[in-house]
């Protein structure tokens, strides 16, 4: 397994420039019709019952890197730098945009969801680069003094490039969008059903674009990979789920933290990479964009899934 990533990792992912800057736009785009659901009410809401929109955000920005640096660690002997990098990377990211979609479906409460996606996005333009270099860099230093030889290639990641990066392709969107929705409010609310379904697509086909320029190279590697993101994307929901468990949270509130922690915004993972100014071409990042681009595919499987059995039955599996 190990062999198989380290081979992985020297790949240089076929991604040209002009493929970096439609993923930048949409992304962006992404963002923004997110944001026209999003209204100054729902900040202010936070302030008379923050118990909820706290947890949910400890639990995503705290504790979900935290487990994926201790599930990273625990597989050091098996993965390779990059792969646990990019594990961490995800985990530093917000909430993924399907995210409401999917808490609606479980009939969880979509009014803490879209809180919680408020929070999250304004709060990641601080806490992805922060907890991206924080974590990663415990990482490396653990990964480093358990493996020698030349296949340990440290990394330096600047957090200000990351900052401007989401701050260019997530932070203005969201400000737009909260702008539109508060002075037309008619018109977002006509806008976004086919936002939703536009986002989704063109998620799809960035995707699909990856694979298909890389396909050899993923189906090569898939199997370890797919091993990976399906542990660690099931760590992450119950994660949620059972953090908020532990605050005494109703079960709507937890089946929401769960999808809330278990979603995240793997495109904004993949923007970064591909980004030169971050991570230089020439790098073998090979296994964090593989990390980052299956679990933009697998998220919205398992969490369709999951969102689909709680809608149906009502219950969460673990009560």
């Amino acid at each position: 397994m190990f062999e198989s990533l380290q081979n992985l990792d020297t790949v240089i992912i076929d991604f040209n420039a002009k493929s970096q800057i439609l993923l930048n736009f949409a992304i962006a785009f992404i963002m923004f019709g997110v944001a026209l659901e999003l209204k100054i009410a729902h900040f202010t809401k936070l302030l008379k019952n923050p118990k909820a929109p706290i947890v949910g955000a400890i639990s995503q920005f705290v504790m979900m890197p935290l487990l994926t640096l201790g599930l990273a660690i625990l597989l050091k002997d098996y993965i390779t730098m990059t792969v646990g990098l990019g594990m961490i990377l995800v985990a530093s990211c917000p909430g993924g945009n399907i995210s409401n979609f999917m808490c609606s479906l479980a009939k969880g409460n979509v009014a803490l969801s879209v809180s919680l996606t408020a929070v999250s996005d304004l709060g990641a333009l601080i806490l992805t680069p922060f907890n991206f270099a924080f974590w990663g860099n415990v990482f490396v230093s653990v990964y480093t003094t358990s493996q020698t030889g030349d296949l340990v290639q440290p990394l330096y990641i600047d957090p200000i490039h990351v900052f401007m990066t989401i701050f260019w392709i997530l932070g203005i969107p969201l400000v737009l969008g909260i702008l539109v929705n508060s002075k037309f409010p008619e018109f977002s609310s006509k806008l976004i059903i086919w936002m939703k379904r536009l986002s989704i697509a063109i998620f799809i086909a960035i995707l699909l674009i990856i694979f298909i320029k890389n396909f050899d190279l993923f189906l090569q590697h898939i199997k370890y990979i797919f091993l990976i993101v399906l542990v660690h994307n099931a760590l992450a929901f119950l994660l949620g789920y059972n953090f908020a468990r532990l605050f005494k949270l109703e079960k709507r509130d937890r089946k929401t933290i769960s999808i809330e922690t278990g979603i995240q915004n793997s495109g904004l993972a993949l923007a970064l990479l591909f980004n030169p100014k971050i991570f230089d071409p020439s790098i073998a990042i090979g296994g964090m964009t593989f990390i980052a681009a299956w679990w933009g595919a697998w998220h919205i499987i398992s969490g369709l899934a999951l969102s689909s059995y709680w809608g149906r039955f009502g219950k969460a599996p673990l009560t």
